[in-house]
């Protein structure tokens, strides 16, 4: 289990590693302090209920928490990525793993046709993460309005997105591989 409901109780853990100047900058819910993070946990685990979103905790192998992976702004069958991992687990694959685990589920659970990444021009990490995803595509000419909508004062993000379509052929192709490479072995 790489992914887990959000839980008020895996906010310690992850408090710690939100606050991190490797981190914090790049997160979309900041909180200031403790306090904060946990009354931002409990608008999220509400706003879920209600439809607005959907959020998860990424928790490693043993179970801890480790960062979070969401899905804001949900409307029209489509939101906006949002996710971060603390310090310590960069560089170690949770990433692509966590993604794999939540497109998974926003596609095939949840009904979403398109999840879009606003990424930092600056956030040269996640650029290159979303540029190494096969089924993800930079969308800042294709999409235009939605580029203009999250560019409003200047323009400071990138605009990718992953289609539904592009994402279960993608599954399908991997599949196809793992099945022909166990054959041949």
């Amino acid at each position: 289990m790489i992914l887990k409901k959000r839980d008020v109780s895996d906010c310690h853990a992850l408090y710690d590693l939100l606050v991190d100047p490797a981190v914090f900058p790049y997160v979309r819910q900041k909180a200031s302090s403790y306090d904060e993070f946990v009354f931002l946990t409990k608008q999220t685990i509400e706003a879920e209920e209600r439809g607005e979103l959907i959020s998860r905790t990424i928790v490693d192998e043993w179970g801890s928490p480790i960062g979070t992976i969401n899905l804001f702004d949900v409307s029209e069958k489509s939101g906006f990525l949002g996710t971060w991992i603390g310090k310590p687990y960069f560089g170690k694959g949770y990433n692509k793993v966590a993604k794999d685990a939540f497109f998974d589920e926003v596609f095939f659970s949840c009904e979403i046709q398109t999840v879009f990444m606003r990424i930092r021009q600056e956030n040269v990490r996640s650029f290159m993460a979303a540029s190494k995803l096969p089924y993800c595509s930079i969308a800042n000419d294709i999409r235009r309005d939605i580029y203009n909508q999250i560019n409003i004062s200047d323009n400071i993000y990138n605009l990718f997105q992953i289609e539904k379509d592009q994402y279960h052929l993608h599954k399908m192709r991997t599949l196809q591989e793992t099945e022909l490479e166990a054959k041949e072995a």
